[in-house]
Formats: C-alpha cells, structure tokens, sequence
C-alpha cells in the first residue's frame, strides 16, 4: 500500500507540474506604460500612462523592457513569434502570405502545445486574420474551433473617423469587440479549468485584442484618464538628419480614415499634421491602451477567481510598436526604435512571483522556446540554414537565463527588418540594436525563391548613437568620425543573428 500511495504522489506532482499558458496579446502597443516608465522614452505623450493591470502583473513577471520585433507590421512580426522564426525563414513581409505556403509547414507555438496535451483554445487576433494571412487563423494549431467577436452594430470601425469615444449608451447596446473577447476568454477559463484543475488536461489559451490599433475604439469615460492639456506634441517631428529615402514610411493607413483625408496631408518627407490633430491622436492611441489594460485586468482577476493562478504562465507582447508624431512619423512600418520596441512580459508562478526587470536585448523570436521551456516541455533545436522541411525548431532562445541573473548577456544584437520598393527596385532594411547603437543598411533584395540581400548594392545606411540621441535624430552612418564604428557593425549585420546570440 505503501509503494502504491507513493507512486500516486509522484503521477501527482507530475501532472500538477504541467502549467497552463494564458497568452495575451496586444494589436499595435508601444511599450510606454507605466512599467516601462524609466526607460528610454524620451517624448512621453502623457506624464503617466494608466495601466494599473499589466503594470501589476510586471511586477510578479520577467518584464522585458528591450523586446524586440522582427518586423513592424502585423503578419510578419505575429507571424514570426509564432513559429518561432525570422521572415526571411518564414517569407512573411507584408499582409496577405501565409507562411505555410511561402515558408513551410511550421510548427507554431500553440501547436506544440497542442501536440503535447494540451488543450489549445484561441480567439480575437493572435495569427494575422483572413484566409489569405492564416487560413483564418492557422486552423491546425487549436483543439478547437477559432472565435472571432462579431459586432451586433454599432458604427465604431467605419473609415469615417481615425478614433471615438464610445458613450456608454451606446457600447451598452452594442459591446466593443475587445469586451466580446475578454467575456468569451473568462467562459472558456471556467470551461478549462476543472480539467486543468484536476490534473486531466492542461489549457494553452491565446486571447489577442484588437486595439490599439486603428481606429482607436474605446469606452469614452477613458479619454478622461488624458486631459488634453497634459498631452505633448512630440519634440523631433522632422525626419533624421541625413535619413535615407527607402527609411521612410507615408502612414498611408491613417490617411485613408475620413476625418485624416480632408486635412489633405501627403505622407511626405518632414511633414506630419497640425498640432491639434496631433495631440487628439496621441490622446486617443493612450486611452485604448487604457482601455485594453482593463479588460486585461478582467480577464487575470477571472484567473485568480478560479484558482489558476498559481499553475498558469501568463504572458503578454504587443505585435510591435508605433509611431506617434515623431519625426513626423505614424504607424508602423519602419525600422526606427519605436517601431521595433514592443512590450512583452511572462509571469511564470514560483519563479517570477517577486518581479525581475531585465534591460537586456531580447527579440521576440526568443518567447516560443521561453515558454515550451517555462511549461517543462522538450526544448526545441536550434534552426539550422536551411529549416523550409524542418517541422519543429527554432531561431531565438529560451529567455529562462534572465530569470536567474537578468543581467546575463543573451545577445549582442537584436535584428529586425523592413521591406520597401524603392525606383522601382525592391529593398530590405536589415537593422540591428546593441546597447548603444543601431545600425541600418538599406541592400537591394532578391525575392522568390532565394529571399536574399544583395549587399553590394546599398540604397542607404543608418547609425544612431542613443547615448547621445535616443530619439534617432541625427544618423551619423556618414559621420567620418564614426566609419570604424560603421564597419564593424556592417559585417555583425550581415553575418546575421546566428554570430549575436549565445548557442
């Protein structure tokens, strides 16, 4: 009897050590909230961003203030974290391809879970929606069918205007899509959790909110957190000294919204809007943050109500940052410190629960082996050259290291990239972060079937020094003064990641 009661202890423990994921996921968030006050943020928008529920779950998680996209744009950089992959391994750069078509048929992070036992729920926008982008939403990676919010009315994502406050009369008769999200992720937490709770199944449940991106939607009461004469203008919005032309973007997006259009703005080189104009969007891009952090909060506290909390890994990444007026700059779509910088934190119980704050580099790319390594599963092989028929491997590393010493040196770089057509000739701005620097070279790039650079032939280059310049306004790639520095970051480009990262 005994033997027996010790074996059952031991099946015990092992079951019960199979943590759930909670995977939260935010649609175009920069990382100025108020965990990441402190930081290299040099032109805050509001003294203080509100968002009391992702700051309390910073401080009981490994906060990761200099995350990392792989491209600033939603398909690519989703896709990439995802299977663990770089876009020139997955072939992702723009909205419309799937990477099991143009890439290979990946494994993606909540497939493994999946094919380890687990039971994988997702909703809202975690791969890049439609049939094109994911087949609606990479149908092979859950155990069950994907949700999607479906709006009952309302007027909320007309092209008419690029934000609104929602009265509550209105949001009460017809619910935010991001409320339809958070209610259905608290019903499949207590659908999950006898199952989880017992042993019997653990859960892998992804909820990817809409907002903040485009249009800006929110309850109106949130504009109230931001009164209009706390909001700043930007202090560079004029493009980098000596920026090279295929470095910008025309934030062609928001000038299709109606209320843009009619200020008859072009996208061009140095100019951006009026002031007004600009302080109503950078109020209204903070409000849907707060917005977000409360349904975030709803759907923690749901966790904790259940009694998950102490047997579930939480993580939350926005898909990449934004541009807020600076250099002149909106949206994504470029390769500058607030396009790539994204926030990411992973709350994992009984080793986080005290708050570490690492200012090391990490890339997004590193989450996928983080948390299969976190959740006790078979680590995954590194990538080699060539993975296109290699189902399961990766190209980032396992964060774990920064849990026990944050101040342990995983890269030297984080490596980004962004595609742009230039004269007719397609290009790829390939950059780099160190902790001081970042380089950018601008190669033409060869397409399908090779998807390499051509880096004899440049169509510019970038080099900012953000211990002098945090906010990239002056590139020095063609300062005399800093061509040693020039040339040694140019052969840790494009020797690539693999020569950054520690094995």
């Amino acid at each position: 009897m005994t033997d027996l009661i010790i074996i059952f202890v031991c099946c015990l423990v092992t079951i019960q050590a199979r943590k759930n994921v909670l995977f939260l996921v935010s649609d175009d968030m920069r990382p100025q909230l108020g965990a990441y006050e402190g930081g290299d943020f040099p032109s805050p928008v509001h003294p203080r961003a509100y968002s009391p529920n992702l700051d309390a779950l910073a401080k009981r998680s490994l906060l990761l203030k200099k995350a990392y996209v792989q491209q600033a744009l939603c398909n690519p950089s989703r896709s990439s974290l995802l299977t663990g992959r770089r876009p020139d391994t997955t072939h992702v750069y723009d909205l419309t391809h799937y990477f099991r078509k143009v890439g290979g048929n990946f494994t993606t992070l909540p497939q493994y879970f999946k094919n380890n036992g687990y039971m994988t729920v997702g909703m809202g926008k975690i791969f890049h929606p439609g049939k094109e982008a994911s087949d609606y939403d990479d149908p092979i990676s859950w155990s069950v069918p994907y949700y999607q919010a479906k709006l009952k009315g309302g007027h909320y994502f007309s092209k008419n205007h690029s934000w609104v406050a929602v009265p509550k009369a209105e949001y009460e008769k017809y619910p935010l899509p991001d409320e339809i999200l958070a209610d259905h992720a608290i019903k499949v937490l207590r659908e999950v959790a006898p199952a989880a709770k017992s042993g019997e199944q653990p859960f892998f449940v992804g909820l990817g909110f809409l907002k903040p991106h485009l249009p800006f939607v929110f309850r109106e009461e949130f504009l109230n957190l931001y009164p209009m004469e706390n909001i700043s203008l930007p202090d560079n919005p004029y493009a980098p000294v000596k920026m090279p032309e295929g470095a910008w973007f025309d934030f062609s997006n928001l000038r299709t919204f109606g209320d843009i259009q009619r200020l008859n703005a072009s996208g061009a080189i140095n100019t951006t809007f009026p002031d007004d104009v600009v302080k109503q969007l950078r109020r209204a891009y903070y409000s849907a943050i707060s917005y977000v952090d409360s349904l975030v909060g709803q759907v923690i506290q749901e966790l904790d109500n259940l009694g998950l909390a102490n047997n579930t890994i939480i993580s939350f990444w926005g898909d990449h940052g934004w541009e807020l007026g600076e250099h002149g700059e909106w949206c994504k779509q470029t390769n500058f410190e607030n396009a790539v910088h994204a926030p990411m934190m992973i709350h994992i119980p009984g080793e986080t629960d005290d708050g570490i704050v690492t200012e090391q580099l990490t890339e997004f790319v590193d989450l996928f082996p983080t948390l299969v390594e976190a959740a006790g599963l078979t680590p995954l092989p590194l990538c080699p050259e060539n993975s296109t028929g290699i189902l399961t491997c990766r190209e980032g590393q396992s964060l774990m290291p920064l849990v026990s010493n944050p101040d342990f040196e995983l890269k030297k770089a984080a490596f980004s990239q962004f595609p742009r057509s230039q004269n007719g000739t397609d290009i790829m701005g390939y950059t780099l972060r160190t902790e001081q620097y970042r380089y950018t070279e601008w190669p033409a790039f060869n397409g399908p079937p090779t998807y390499t650079p051509d880096w004899t032939n440049l169509y510019g280059a970038e080099l900012y020094n953000h211990t002098q310049d945090p906010e990239e306004n002056y590139n020095r790639a063609y300062d005399s003064g800093y061509s040693p520095i020039r040339a040694v970051f140019s052969s840790i480009l494009r020797k690539g990641w693999r020569f950054s990262q520690k094995p």
